[in-house]
């Protein structure tokens, strides 16, 4: 039987804004080569594997019939965690899938269970996912990440610490001092391989406090050269980083973070995301949530 395959747009108001996603279902019978190469084929930053068989339903490694097993591919490799995919998989799985239209999915990725949640905010439809707790790494040069995005090293704000940080999947953190700076990026790629080369993160992702919007708070760009992806429109995974970054950091002031991130804008992709952050209740973790919107594009099937 043919894979029934839906395209969505994550992160956007309207489609064809926002970050492309392929989705994939019933591809239990799929393997890896399969879906490396399809992945590769269609081109997008990710393209994800909903492991169900059309007969059987759900059916996760820990045995939890609720939980739906999912795999990520970049266009390069298969990747255990990502924000939009994670959205855009579970809005396919509510809608096409599941039983009812659940308020909760949970997806079993390689990194964990992953719950989303569909909530309303600002009078839309809005699905939220509960990160994993975030662990903080490398503190980096500033003029390293500066010679990376091919700018001055005056252009990387010093009042805050370039910083790998991951929930899922590391992203290094780079604080620029406006948007200026935001829109003169231009990747070193050898810069940025001798940075990234004996780093788990890949992803970079450089933020300024100038967005273009009223009803945004910041502004970021996100790059992941080594996955295939030269830049990404919308990237949930490593704003869930920026999320736990402000919050370790205080870069908005002291408190829970809860703001609207724009991302997308150099691309002709326009995107938002909203980000929260607290301490958790035993008070030894950030509980990180990300949220977005999601528009269906169209549906077919793999032949």
């Amino acid at each position: 039987m043919p894979q029934p395959l839906h395209l969505v747009d994550v992160f956007a108001r309207e489609r064809y804004a926002g970050n492309q996603l392929a989705v994939v279902t019933d591809a239990a019978d799929l393997d890896d080569d399969e879906m490396q190469r399809f992945a590769a084929e269609i081109g997008f930053s990710e393209t994800t594997y909903v492991e169900t068989d059309a007969a059987s339903g759900p059916s996760s490694g820990d045995g939890d019939p609720d939980t739906w097993p999912v795999r990520i591919f970049t266009p390069e490799a298969e990747i255990p965690f990502a924000g939009h995919p994670t959205l855009g998989t579970a809005h396919a799985i509510r809608e096409h899938l599941a039983d009812g239209r659940p308020d909760e999915v949970v997806l079993d990725l390689d990194v964990g269970r992953v719950p989303v949640e569909v909530r309303e905010r600002d009078g839309r439809e809005t699905l939220w996912m509960t990160q994993q707790p975030p662990t903080f790494g490398d503190r980096l040069a500033h003029e390293d990440l500066a010679a990376v995005l091919g700018l001055d090293a005056a252009d990387i704000d010093r009042e805050f610490p370039v910083q790998v940080v991951s929930t899922g999947l590391p992203t290094t953190v780079a604080p620029l001092t406006d948007r200026t700076a935001l829109e003169s990026i231009g990747v070193d790629r050898a810069a940025y391989d001798a940075v990234t080369g004996d780093r788990e993160a890949k992803n970079v992702l450089a933020v300024c406090p100038d967005p273009r919007r009223d009803d945004t708070d910041l502004a970021v760009r996100v790059f992941a050269p080594h996955y295939g992806v030269p830049e990404d429109p919308a990237t949930g995974s490593s704003n869930g980083c920026l999320a736990a970054y402000l919050h370790r950091h205080g870069y908005l002031g002291t408190g829970p973070v809860d703001v609207r991130v724009e991302q997308g804008y150099e691309m002709g992709r326009p995107s938002l995301l909203d980000l929260r952050a607290r301490e958790s209740a035993d008070a030894g973790s950030i509980v990180v949530e990300v949220g977005g919107t999601v528009r269906p594009v169209a549906r077919g099937n793999l032949v």
